[in-house]
């Protein structure tokens, strides 16, 4: 039996507004995703997609409700903590990378992610080798590029970095955030195909957002809609491969 990586029970988000009655924008949602799920999330602005990441991740923190990963509860626990099991990318590709330092420093802080660090020696050197391997799956040249400070790079470029280092360590659960909504058609759909491959050869368990009817037709083994902070639909793989890009239009309505 697989186990549940991410569980969420009853979870619940009520904003104050200033002067306005509070605002629900996640109700009572329950969510489960078993090790491996692959789970596709779609919703119209304001549906909560945001909110749920942002729950998750402890960006947000919970009105009322519980958040397990693997079994183990972190509705407390700090953003930084939750780092532990958590990758999370972004849609702008300014934000998973820091832009001073090399794509090589910039590994090698993805290779401690969840570490104690302390005082030590980078030891940038002895990792070269494994970071060009690393680089070369991504196809675009960026092996080149060990000793450029990320600013320099392309969008493209800094989010397929962001993509690796998320899943160097392979995270008990991705995060993808629309991080293929601000690239080009041709950069995008390079980018999701070695996200596929990177979340299929590790078998994470990942949620993504997107707004690309295609990609949510395309990957994923799951997918699920949210309307108002409710999931109000939940379709399996087999479900999944029934739908056509009208039918995916008709569930925003």
């Amino acid at each position: 039996m697989r186990v549940n990586v991410l569980e969420m029970k009853n979870v619940v988000k009520v904003i104050d507004n200033e002067g306005e009655k509070q605002r629900v924008i996640m109700d009572l949602l329950s969510l489960t995703l078993k090790k491996g799920e692959f789970v596709i999330v779609l919703g119209g602005n304001g549906a909560g997609k945001s909110t749920l990441f942002n729950l998750i991740s402890g960006n947000l923190k919970l009105t009322s409700g519980k958040i397990k990963i693997l079994t183990k509860d972190i509705s407390s626990l700090s953003e930084e903590k939750r780092a532990k099991y958590i990758a999370h990318v972004f849609q702008d590709p300014k934000m998973g990378t820091a832009p001073r330092m090399t794509v090589s420093e910039n590994l090698l802080l993805a290779m401690q992610r969840g570490e104690r660090r302390g005082l030590q020696k980078r030891q940038l050197k002895q990792h070269q080798d494994d970071f060009i391997k690393l680089l070369q799956l991504i196809g675009n040249g960026l092996e080149k590029h060990l000793n450029t400070p990320t600013g320099h790079l392309s969008g493209g470029q800094r989010q397929a970095l962001s993509l690796l280092m998320a899943t160097m360590k392979n995270p008990d659960l991705l995060l993808l955030d629309e991080h293929t909504a601000a690239l080009d058609p041709k950069t995008s759909t390079q980018l999701m195909e070695l996200t596929n491959k990177r979340i299929l050869e590790n078998q994470l368990t990942c949620l993504m957002i997107t707004h690309r009817m295609e990609d949510a037709l395309k990957y994923g083994n799951r997918l699920i809609v949210l309307k108002k902070g409710k999931i109000v639909k939940d379709l399996n793989i087999e479900e999944k491969k029934q739908l056509q890009i009208n039918d995916l239009l008709q569930l925003f309505k």
